[in-house]
């Protein structure tokens, strides 16, 4: 029996993947803020150390990390979008490497968003103080933002573009290691998330009105179908690539670009 770590694991595309693992008879423990084996606030630093903790004290080793924590934009203050996107994957994921490296075919996940590459943000102070993994500049550079809506925006697409480059730095160290490590970056998905993204009076029509090919929205158990394939034997040689799921919205944006 394998054992998956699921954070997000609560709605969504993680209660999708969660329940995706399971029928496959995998041992899953799930991480989120409430309705979770193991609760815990990706938000605070505190949070993060006690959901490591945790799943350290249940586990021995881990086989399967799939990181779907998130926040959309209209969450407030756009700080947390920072706090919990970036910082609560990145800390979980180089927190349980030492776990992953004892599992049987290990592999993690990390979920993007194909919009991690909408906004010219790779040389922003912003991104860079997410790499540099400066968690009180970049909320600092959020929190500076007259526009909250506009601030938001930025803070969530940061992330997600800060994220596929932390999937790309680590393959050599972690292919090494014999852990893969894959990016996932799903489109508009209908999710309880993305319903409030729809229903948010700054953002709701520009992604009711968003084109997409295959039109319609994704749904999780499609995401987490990707996500299961990317874990399992036959994708065994599959490592540190990012692979959109989004019905073709990516190629209609950026047909030239890839």
């Amino acid at each position: 029996m394998s054992t998956a770590i699921v954070t997000g694991s609560a709605s969504g595309i993680g209660a999708a993947v969660k329940s995706r693992f399971e029928k496959n008879g995998d041992n899953v423990i799930g991480i989120d803020i409430k309705d979770a084996d193991i609760i815990a606030d990706l938000s605070t630093k505190e949070g993060r150390a006690s959901a490591i903790s945790s799943v350290k004290q249940r586990c021995d080793a881990i086989d399967r990390l799939i990181l779907c924590a998130g926040l959309a934009t209209y969450i407030r203050p756009p700080s947390l979008i920072v706090s919990v996107n970036y910082f609560g994957t990145t800390e979980l994921l180089d927190g349980l490497f030492d776990l992953l490296q004892l599992g049987n075919t290990p592999a993690a996940i990390v979920i993007l968003s194909n919009s991690a590459q909408w906004l010219s943000l790779s040389d922003s102070a912003y991104v860079q103080a997410l790499l540099h993994h400066d968690e009180a500049r970049a909320i600092q550079i959020i929190d500076e933002h007259e526009d909250i809506a506009l601030a938001a925006g930025i803070a969530y697409v940061g992330t997600k573009h800060a994220l596929g480059r932390v999937v790309r730095r680590r393959a050599l160290l972690w292919g090494k290691a014999g852990v893969r490590l894959n990016a996932v970056a799903p489109g508009n998905t209908n999710t309880p998330m993305f319903q409030a993204v729809m229903q948010d009076p700054v953002t709701g029509e520009g992604v009711r009105n968003m084109e997409i090919p295959l039109g319609r929205l994704a749904e999780p158990d499609e995401i987490a179908n990707l996500i299961a394939f990317l874990c399992c034997e036959e994708a065994a040689y599959i490592h540190g690539g990012i692979y959109y799921i989004d019905g073709g919205g990516d190629a209609l944006i950026r047909p030239d670009s890839f």
